[in-house]
């Protein structure tokens, strides 16, 4: 039996990939402040560890740093490749670590279930490693759909999702749960699978990425979104989510610690509730970086609960409100490699 394992967000990482927006993805008509957004995301990432950029041009991305982005003094790999989208989280490899190796995993992405273009997406990865970024080459898993934002792992056997997502049609159609648990459990290496059945939040384009939902923090712990007002219209998933979240155990059948996060008042864009979420944290090696909204008691609750999952973390609060205009966040923007992945 392969010792296989998907390793925990807060293990030590080599970098944090980022796609830069351009004006040939849906972000042309918010350009400016989406790309001060990202400007922001990139500075914090680079205060803990390196940083890849997947970017059609390097023009784009160096006019908005005051030195060389492409010398070695900058901490920063730029990768030249087209983009649909900039969603890193659900394009990019999904690492594993297997004999002590980290390896790199190439599932297939269609646009969550073929909701949006994603040829050019599709093919980020061949060009990372074109480009020799990884040491030990990159597995093609490309008869699965998977994204990254819709798996959790506690690095210890447990990987925790949503019924929503992973069983959704335009998918993986050719296979019923069971199939997908065995899929999981053979290719990530989990031990066993948790199904989150309730939950969700308003706009999510995903269908239930637990990464707007539920996350895994360490000491046996999962934070995860509430709301207390009755009156909202997430109140009563959210409230059979806890419900199925306090049942959980972990492969040991201990029970895990549960920490609330406040829910963000409703914000929109015309009429249409835009999923914003203070679930969709981005961990690095130092810190933990919090989606916040513009709204000064919900964004310090949420800071100060993730501080108490992350205690060993310092907490910075990053304005995302130009990222959930087109229904992501900050965990959506990135994804992570783990330590000795990359050759860089």
């Amino acid at each position: 039996m392969s010792n296989r394992t998907l390793p925990p967000e807060w293990f030590p990482q080599d970098a944090i990939l980022i796609a830069w927006p351009h004006a040939d993805t849906d972000w042309f008509t918010t350009l400016n402040d989406v790309t001060s957004c990202y400007v922001e995301i990139a500075r914090n990432i680079l205060c803990d560890e390196r940083l890849i950029i997947v970017t059609p041009s390097i023009d784009i991305v160096q006019q908005h740093f005051p030195y060389d982005v492409t010398s070695q003094e900058s901490r920063i790999s730029i990768v030249l490749a087209d983009s649909n989208d900039t969603w890193a989280r659900d394009l990019a490899p999904i690492t594993v670590i297997e004999n002590g190796l980290p390896i790199p995993l190439n599932f297939k992405f269609n646009g969550w279930g073929m909701k949006f273009a994603a040829n050019h997406d599709n093919q980020i990865n061949r060009h990372l490693q074109e480009h020799g970024l990884f040491k030990n080459g990159l597995e093609n898993h490309l008869d699965m759909v998977l994204e990254g934002g819709s798996i959790e792992s506690d690095g210890n056997g447990t990987l925790l999702t949503t019924t929503r997502c992973l069983l959704s049609p335009n998918r993986n159609e050719q296979w019923g749960k069971t199939e997908i648990e065995q899929q999981l459990m053979k290719r990530l290496g989990a031990e066993q699978i948790l199904w989150l059945d309730h939950g969700f939040i308003a706009g999510d384009d995903t269908d239930c990425h637990i990464d707007t939902l539920a996350r895994f923090a360490p000491n046996n712990t999962i934070i995860f979104c509430g709301s207390n007002d009755p009156a909202d219209e997430h109140y009563e998933e959210l409230q059979r989510m806890k419900e199925q979240l306090a049942s959980f155990t972990n492969i040991n059948g201990e029970p895990y610690r549960l920490i609330e996060l406040p829910l963000p008042n409703p914000i929109f864009d015309d009429d249409y509730r835009l999923p914003a979420t203070y679930a969709n944290f981005l961990i690095t090696n130092k810190s933990v970086l919090v989606p916040t909204y513009g709204q000064p008691v919900n964004d310090k609750a949420a800071m100060n609960a993730i501080q108490v999952a992350f205690p060993h973390h310092v907490i910075r609060g990053i304005d995302c409100l130009p990222l959930i205009m087109q229904h992501g966040s900050l965990h959506c923007a990135t994804m992570q490699f783990p330590e000795n992945s990359l050759n860089i």
